[in-house]
């Protein structure tokens, strides 16, 4: 069983440099029937959900988990939850510290 990560697209590249599988999706509706999707190949364990695209994903796909166990729905907070109305410059400070404590060295995009 793996892991997947249901995330926008400006937070995708993070997970995958992760080595995370991520799926990707724009709105609310797309997100749903990605994450159905993933629900219905059987293949995941758990699948993370950027609470920005979907605050409660087990409402979202209730009937394609009627009657699974898996996978587990493990909703996470986006990056604007966290940073709240922070400047932008803030938060790329904020991600450019973290990949370099991460990994030992600046990586800029």
């Amino acid at each position: 069983m793996k892991i997947a990560v249901l995330t926008d697209p400006e937070t995708a590249t993070g997970f995958r440099m992760a080595g995370l599988e991520v799926a990707v999706a724009s709105t609310a509706e797309e997100a749903t029937q990605v994450l159905t999707g993933l629900i219905e190949q059987d293949a995941y364990a758990l699948v993370a959900v950027n609470e920005a695209l979907l605050p409660d994903p087990h409402k979202a796909v209730a009937r394609a988990m009627r009657g699974r166990d898996l996978p587990v729905l493990l909703p996470f907070p986006s990056l604007r939850f966290a940073f709240g109305e922070a400047e932008g410059d803030e938060v790329e400070a904020y991600m450019r510290r973290l990949v370099r404590e991460t990994i030992g060295y600046e990586i800029k995009l």
